[in-house]
């Protein structure tokens, strides 16, 4: 008889011959079957489920920007917590993209980036697409290592030019967020990026958040991930009947420059 070790070989090596043949990696290549499949239909409160899931598991932080300001660990590289970050990335993205192989702090080739370079591993898009994926989106989601990728797609939606995505971008004057739905904003440069601007001809620089809650009268809660280098809620105030602060004056907190509300059309 063979010994075991030539006979494991045996088993392998076609298998590794057929995944040599089969070329480049399909996108959801990384994704398990209760996903993939998925076994249950997508849903507004699977992806709530899974957004607080993993909020709990960092501590369930909530955002406070002074404590944020005096703090000196980074929640992101810490043991048990960068790994999850890295499972953002290999979950979240598609098979063969770049980012796939970081983590919260390690790069593609396993070195650790410094501490003050870590905005160029940012993984807030990451943990949305990261929650979109487990939740069974599937095929109709625009996973993204830039969350402009998907504000400008669900903003194709809605002008009706493609129906390929279960989201669909919302003026935040007009609609009211509910549990599932992502809030958006621009950042730096794209600050003062507005509903009426999208889609843009490129990518830009901005936040997207998954609202959790509703319930309480007057502000509405979101998780977001890579907030205070964490994944952390925030209390969004709303106006009275749920929409977020709108852009034309009746600011409710300055803090967010809204550009716009993405609408879950399935699930």
């Amino acid at each position: 008889m063979l010994p075991r070790c030539i006979r494991r070989w045996m088993l392998i090596l076609p298998l590794l011959a057929a995944t040599a043949c089969t070329g480049p990696q399909m996108p959801d290549a990384h994704v398990p079957p209760f996903a993939k499949v998925p076994f249950e239909p997508f849903s507004r409160e699977a992806v709530v489920a899974i957004a607080l899931r993993e909020w709990r598991l960092f501590g369930q932080n909530m955002a406070d920007p002074a404590k944020d300001a005096m703090r000196t660990v980074k929640p992101e590289r810490e043991q048990g917590l960068w790994q999850r970050v890295g499972e953002y990335w290999w979950l979240g993205m598609n098979a063969g993209s770049p980012e796939s192989d970081w983590t919260g702090r390690h790069d593609a080739k396993g070195d650790v980036f410094p501490r003050d370079e870590d905005g160029n591993y940012a993984w807030s898009a990451a943990f949305v697409s990261y929650v979109m994926r487990i939740a069974g989106a599937g095929k109709r989601f625009p996973y993204s290592a830039d969350h402009a990728d998907y504000i400008n797609a669900a903003r194709r939606v809605s002008l009706g030019q493609t129906q390929r995505w279960l989201i669909s971008a919302e003026r935040v004057q007009d609609y009211a967020p509910l549990p599932g739905d992502l809030i958006c904003f621009g950042r730096g440069s794209a600050r003062g990026l507005r509903y009426e601007d999208l889609p843009t001809p490129a990518t830009f620089t901005s936040h997207c958040d998954i609202v959790v809650d509703t319930a309480t009268p007057g502000q509405i809660a979101v998780i977001g991930g890579n907030v205070e280098d964490s994944v952390t809620m925030t209390t969004v105030p709303v106006t009275a009947d749920g929409r977020l602060a709108t852009p034309d004056g009746t600011v409710l907190d300055k803090r967010f420059p809204w550009m716009a509300v993405l609408r879950l059309t399935g699930g």
